[in-house]
């Protein structure tokens, strides 16, 4: 059977005090160092087909040979985050995969009734959202494969292969 999308290379999981959960990974999972990106510089965000402005901070750290983000929504408007079943008390919202272009992945799913849900990008960097939650509440997110974004990825792992414990949070500036 031929899958629809490659290894997960990412979990992402909404929470409702990014600093807590910062905390929570460190302190008892013994997962960092977060790299936080507080109020995410969108320069394009869609959610079904209209723009949106979506308030949020990201925070990303590498556990083995995946990473896992942790979003929190500032604002309330309707976006992915907010229509997810879990929104209240947080969780694993979506898993993301890489792909070479996300145009022509949205062509090739949609003969399979697969959707884009919310897309965007920040600066180089682009996404998007598909409808794939129908029976779990799990959306797969893809991700543009580029200069930018792998270079962030490689930053994420390398940080944490011989973390110490110590600078569990280095915030970081994309605008």
């Amino acid at each position: 059977m031929e899958r629809n999308f490659g290894p997960v290379v990412q979990l992402g999981y909404l929470v409702p005090d990014i600093h807590a959960a910062m905390r929570h990974w460190t302190e008892v999972i013994g997962v960092g160092p977060f790299h936080l990106i507080e109020h995410t510089p969108f320069t394009e965000l869609w959610y079904r087909g209209a723009p949106v402005h979506v308030d949020q901070s990201a925070a990303l750290a590498q556990w083995g040979d995946v990473q896992v983000e942790l979003v929190h929504q500032h604002n309330d408007v309707t976006c992915v985050h907010t229509t997810f079943a879990g929104r209240a008390r947080g969780g694993l919202q979506h898993v993301a995969v890489w792909c070479d272009s996300i145009a022509a992945e949205f062509e090739r799913l949609k003969p399979r009734g697969i959707e884009p849900v919310q897309w965007g990008a920040v600066g180089e960097i682009r996404f998007a959202f598909l409808d794939t939650d129908q029976h779990d509440g799990l959306m797969v997110e893809l991700i543009e494969r580029g200069p930018g974004i792998e270079e962030f990825f490689r930053i994420v792992r390398e940080s944490a292969r011989d973390w110490d414990g110590r600078e569990p949070v280095r915030v970081v500036s994309l605008g």
